[in-house]
């Protein structure tokens, strides 16, 4: 298995000019309408090899960003749309080489958004650990959410779109917690997209996570398989519980060092739930360090006295077989400076109390 620790070089993007269809005064687009432009007249899209059979009605949203989805399907209903100029239905899947037909249609206009700073596309490509033409490793820092969104101008995907104006494909694979930090994998076509998500499906990419746990972590306790239950706060605030009636979930768990009250443990999720680490940290009786969520008020202002500023959870490891090339990869990502602190200064007092 090969490791992976500094990005490779960049795959150049294919631009290819419209082409005419015979026969009509309309266009043929490759790859799609532009998102910014306002559609005014018919336009005829070539459906590409990274779209091959997907559904209708899911290239159209692509196609048409801002356009709601109940506007999509009247279209197709209406028989404006047409795939090879025939009559299609929204769950129609299309191949390589087809051609849609695309009607006038009215776009809801987005509010200008602040667009990420040249600093914060520079901290972001620093943190590209590898790169090919099917995909993006990437260390995201804490505190950067995955993307925009509740109050957020941007994310990650954003940040790297606005680096890369050239790509015409982004997508997240999955996601971080917004302060936790480590490795994020981003889809650079949609069959790359397609594949690494059924591997995270059929649980062939294995996580590693570092998590910094108050408490004496016991070796016995090397698995965490309690149902976790989404709720929302009177405040309208989203959190997870351990409940009966919640989704099955499963995490392993390791102790890699123990300090003055902390431990330094390795979690690998089996299953992939919203805060599993978290809560099942918190469930064993040793919450992570830094968690406002989950984590007392006492314990948490305890982390605070020694130097901790951020939740200490660390998307450590990935290992997974590459798209297209077949290749058995691990990359890991370091610590950032404030996790790095932490560690150091716990060690220092663990030391001077020895």
């Amino acid at each position: 298995m090969s490791r992976k620790s500094a990005a490779g070089k960049p795959a150049k993007s294919r631009v290819r000019k419209p082409v005419p269809r015979p026969g009509s005064g309309a266009d043929v687009r490759p790859g799609g309408v532009e998102r910014e432009a306002v559609q005014q007249a018919v336009v005829w899209v070539t459906v590409e090899e990274d779209n091959h059979g997907q559904r209708l009605d899911n290239f159209l949203l692509a196609q048409l960003r801002g356009v709601p989805r109940s506007v999509i399907y009247r279209i197709v209903r209406k028989g404006e749309v047409r795939v090879n100029k025939g009559r299609v239905k929204p769950d129609t899947r299309l191949a390589t080489g087809d051609q849609v037909r695309i009607p006038p249609v009215t776009r809801k206009e987005k509010a200008p958004q602040a667009a990420p700073g040249s600093r914060v596309q520079n901290v972001v490509e620093a943190a590209v650990v590898f790169e090919n033409d099917q995909m993006l490793v990437v260390n995201k820092p804490s505190g950067i959410a995955v993307h925009g969104g509740s109050g957020l101008s941007f994310g990650l995907i954003e940040v790297l779109r606005a680096a890369r104006p050239e790509a015409r494909f982004l997508e997240l694979v999955h996601r971080l917690d917004r302060d936790t930090s480590g490795l994020v994998m981003i889809a650079k076509k949609r069959s790359a997209l397609r594949y690494l998500q059924d591997e995270l499906r059929q649980r062939r990419i294995r996580k590693q996570y570092h998590a910094l746990v108050a408490g004496s972590w016991p070796d016995k306790i090397g698995r965490v398989d309690e149902p976790l239950l989404r709720y929302e706060m009177p405040n309208g605030e989203r959190r997870v519980r351990v409940d009966e009636a919640g989704k099955a979930s499963l995490t392993m768990f390791r102790c890699l060092a123990r300090y003055n009250g902390y431990s330094l443990v390795e979690a690998s999720p089996v299953t992939g739930r919203t805060h599993q680490i978290r809560v099942h940290s918190a469930c064993a009786g040793h919450p992570i360090a830094g968690d406002d969520k989950y984590m007392d008020d006492v314990s948490l202002k305890a982390f605070r006295s020694v130097g901790g500023q951020r939740l200490m959870l660390h998307a450590r490891a990935l290992e997974l077989v590459l798209p297209v090339t077949g290749e058995a990869v691990r990359f890991e990502a370091p610590y950032d400076d404030v996790f790095s602190h932490v560690l150091s200064r716990l060690e220092v007092r663990a030391t001077g109390a020895g």
